[in-house]
């Protein structure tokens, strides 16, 4: 079973998204706010982050950058899920590691979790 956690701070759309998840078969976490997500990130090493960028305390890009530049976390793959949609900040994810960047109002739950398991799942390759 692949662990997701889930880095977000409106507690509604955590428990939207971590129910989702659940219910295809993750195993997910959540947390609110920044300090406690690398704790979290460095004890249980999810395979996936789904994280939301303004958080309290460290925000979501100082996360971003920690787990890229720890060598035993850098393998995690990240999904931003956030509401900033300017290309600047899509492009700041891009270059920090993100593997997905995805604005919360152009995807539904379903869209997530499709994306989710695209990002989990490795491209099959041509023999």
């Amino acid at each position: 079973m692949k662990s997701i956690l889930l880095i977000e701070d409106d507690p509604f759309i955590a428990e939207i998204y971590s129910t989702k998840l659940k219910e295809e078969g993750f195993e997910v976490d959540t947390v609110q706010e920044g300090k406690s997500a690398f704790k979290i990130i460095k004890e249980k090493k999810p395979d996936l982050l789904l994280l939301d960028v303004v958080l309290p305390n460290i925000d979501g890009w100082e996360i971003l950058r920690k787990v890229k530049q720890t060598p035993e976390l850098s393998h995690i793959k990240i999904i931003i899920l956030s509401n900033l949609e300017e290309r600047p900040e899509i492009e700041k994810g891009f270059q920090l590691g993100a593997d997905k960047y995805l604005v919360k109002a152009h995807y539904t739950p379903k869209d997530v979790i499709c994306e989710v398991k695209k990002v989990l799942t490795p491209e099959k390759r041509n023999a």
